[in-house]
């Protein structure tokens, strides 16, 4: 194609890429790619090593999940549950904990041991049951309530989906389990077999489930893991933005420090307020007859209040004490770390992620836990003060970060200006200079006969009054030149913010090149390593 330029073409191929990319270092930027590649790659390696180790063999920490048993009845149905118990023991198991009557003398202590968290659940058997399954078997026509014999306390809201299938179901097969066992040791040698005591010895009875509060929707899959996530993105974008409008309106130049953190609370305290009123609008929305009633949307409503309000604060602090290489990477690792401490409780992971109890995440998921069980789950004597220590010191540095933008925006502006002060004076004296040398030539155009002749001609008192025209025109020339110098420096401004508005107009509607950070190893002054 004509007049269309051969970039394969033998004599217009560049030198190799290993030695020159068009005027740029290949060796630094090849240096400075593969460090940063290599950092990302560990990064990313360990936090996927991180929360799959959260996972890892959950299945066999079942047995760190305690229920709570007591038998009211001291009969056979305690011995066939404890047969039962241990045949299915073992780490895939929850470990059944025995305990006298005495210390819990009525299924309401045993509730509040369950709502205290002392157990994930209790299972117990009612006073009598063992006589009431022989009298039925015994009668000719049995008749007795099979929920009177055997039941379980859970609360459903702690971790939902974990508790369903580690504790309920669980429980379930060891009542199956117990019910085999008590038919094939425990039943009269006398009994004789009608249809209705073959349906009686079918199922002696029905477990009875007490369900603190039912959690059964499916929006409660993502209660502590995509809400959780979503609460940390909402505020770092408008973290973003907040830091880009102080930085293009010259905000930390023009107002004090105090007023900047003043402001920056007050928008912070009402974005959080809002966008955390949406979240619990939202769950509130979809609760799909969860019994939750008003007082608890508003706790809820101020629990991730607070929550997000802290994320503000760590992600701004983030973002002004860490180089910016390194803020993006601060807010991945600061989501993965609090979502692993959420998503699974700690008895069903390694001991290491307890540190998950210092981190706000969880201690969230703790509190929301307790108001949307009426008070069940009462960890809040460590829960809030570890939210509040997270709130004060986020306001803390981030009240710091304020006093060290102003002081590095000051420092900037200082330099802008006499930098530009400096340009101005290097105008005025090209202008000077110009002015000198046009006056010269224009001197050395005339005639010395002509200056001769002007100056015979002069009188004495023409003299006073030329040395008054001459003083005349030197402050003439003094106010010229300041005037002139008003207007270069209008010029330069003007050129100088019609330059910044061009520039912004290309940034806007020129094309994108996505996400671009500055690279922790890529300094300007590295040097070959030849």
């Amino acid at each position: 194609m004509v007049g269309v330029p051969l970039y394969l073409h033998k004599s217009r191929r560049q030198p190799g890429l290993a030695t020159n990319l068009h005027g740029i270092s290949a060796r630094r930027f090849f240096r400075a790619a593969a460090k940063n590649f290599i950092l990302l790659q560990l990064l990313f390696l360990g936090l996927f090593s991180y929360i799959f180790g959260s996972l890892y063999l959950q299945g066999s920490k079942i047995h760190n999940m305690e229920i709570g048993f007591v038998d009211y009845d001291q009969g056979a149905i305690g011995t066939a549950v404890r047969e039962a118990y241990s045949e299915l023991r073992g780490d895939g198991f929850p470990t059944l904990i025995e305990s006298p009557s005495v210390k819990f003398p009525t299924p309401s202590d045993l509730e509040s041991a369950v709502c205290k968290t002392e157990y994930w659940a209790a299972l117990y058997i009612l006073p009598g049951a063992s006589n009431k399954v022989h009298d039925a078997l015994q009668s000719a026509t049995p008749s007795f309530d099979p929920h009177t014999i055997m039941a379980y306390i859970w609360n459903q809201a702690r971790y939902s989906t974990v508790i369903d299938q580690a504790i309920a179901t669980n429980i379930l097969k060891l009542s199956n389990a117990a019910r085999i066992a008590y038919t094939t040791t425990s039943v009269p040698a006398n009994t004789t077999l009608t249809p209705s005591t073959l349906a009686l010895l079918a199922n002696p009875w029905d477990l009875l489930s007490i369900n603190i509060q039912p959690t059964a929707q499916g929006s409660r899959a993502i209660y502590n893991t995509v809400a959780i996530i979503l609460i940390m993105m909402q505020e770092f974008f408008y973290l973003g933005i907040i830091n880009t409008l102080h930085h293009n309106f010259q905000v930390y130049t023009k107002l004090r420090p105090t007023r900047i953190i003043l402001f920056r609370s007050l928008v912070s305290t009402a974005y959080c307020l809002i966008g955390s009123l949406c979240l619990a609008g939202a769950i509130w929305a979809f609760r799909s007859g969860w019994d939750v009633n008003a007082n608890q949307f508003a706790l809820t409503w101020m629990t991730l209040w607070l929550f997000a309000h802290i994320n503000f604060q760590i992600l701004d602090v983030v973002s002004v004490w860490l180089p910016p290489p390194y803020v993006p990477m601060a807010l991945v690792l600061w989501v993965v770390t609090n979502v692993s401490s959420v998503i699974l409780p700690f008895d069903l992971s390694a001991a290491w992620y307890k540190v998950g109890y210092a981190l706000p995440a969880h201690e969230t998921y703790t509190v929301l836990i307790d108001v949307w069980s009426r008070g069940c789950n009462p960890n809040l004597e460590y829960a809030l003060p570890v939210l509040f220590a997270w709130e004060l010191l986020g306001t803390g540095l981030a009240a710091m970060g304020v006093y060290r933008r102003a002081h590095y925006a000051a420092v900037a502006e200082a330099v802008a200006r006499r930098e530009f002060g400096e340009r101005v004076d290097a105008a005025m004296e090209d202008l000077r200079k110009r002015e000198r040398e046009g006056r010269g030539e224009e001197e050395r155009e005339e005639g010395g006969d002509e200056k001769k002749g002007d100056e015979g001609r002069r009188s004495d008192g023409d003299t006073e009054e030329a040395g008054g025209s001459a003083s005349g025109e030197s402050s003439e020339r003094g106010w010229d030149e300041a005037r002139l110098r008003r207007e270069v420096t209008d010029a330069m401004e003007r050129e100088v913010e019609q330059i910044l508005q061009d520039t912004r107009r290309e940034s806007k509607a020129g094309p994108g090149f996505g996400p671009a950070f500055s690279l922790p190893f890529g300094r300007d002054d590295e040097q070959d390593d030849s």
